[in-house]
């Protein structure tokens, strides 16, 4: 079994980005927008529209707030097994670091699957970066 695991560094609080993160149907809009171009939701389970049309049907494992966790399996499509987590740590004032780590098989599909998650990372980080800025702004001109 194939296990990738990609990291990055967030200027953006553990519990901002995690509040996004756990919105499990709103991932193309708030996580990865430009990455994912659609997500539509049926019964539990989210099908989501890669910006190369790929498409996968993904199936909520479990949420977990007190370790900022989400679990996640892709149940159709061409790996014969998927399971990704998904988690956030807290890195001092206003920063945070999110791990994604992805078990696969067939191990064929790790080249493909690391490229896509590396292509994703910097959706994710310009997004959930953002996302705090336009939160600070806000908070700014409410005071």
């Amino acid at each position: 079994m194939a296990t990738l695991r990609k990291q990055i560094a967030l200027d953006a609080p553990a519990a901002t980005v995690w509040l996004a993160l756990r919105d499990f149907g709103a991932v193309h809009r708030r996580v990865a927008p430009g990455f994912l171009t659609d997500l539509r939701m049926d019964n539990g389970d989210r099908i989501v529209t890669f910006f190369n049309g790929l498409v996968a049907r993904e199936r909520l494992v479990t949420i977990d707030d007190e370790t900022c966790r989400l679990v996640y399996s892709v149940v159709e499509g061409r790996a014969s097994h998927y399971n990704a987590a998904v988690q956030v740590f807290p890195e001092g004032e206003g920063r945070c670091r999110l791990v994604w780590t992805i078990d696969l098989l067939p191990n064929e599909l790790a080249p493909a699957i690391g490229d896509m998650m590396d292509h994703a990372l910097t959706f994710m980080k310009r997004t959930l970066e953002a996302a705090q800025v336009q939160a600070a702004q806000v908070q700014a001109a409410a005071s």
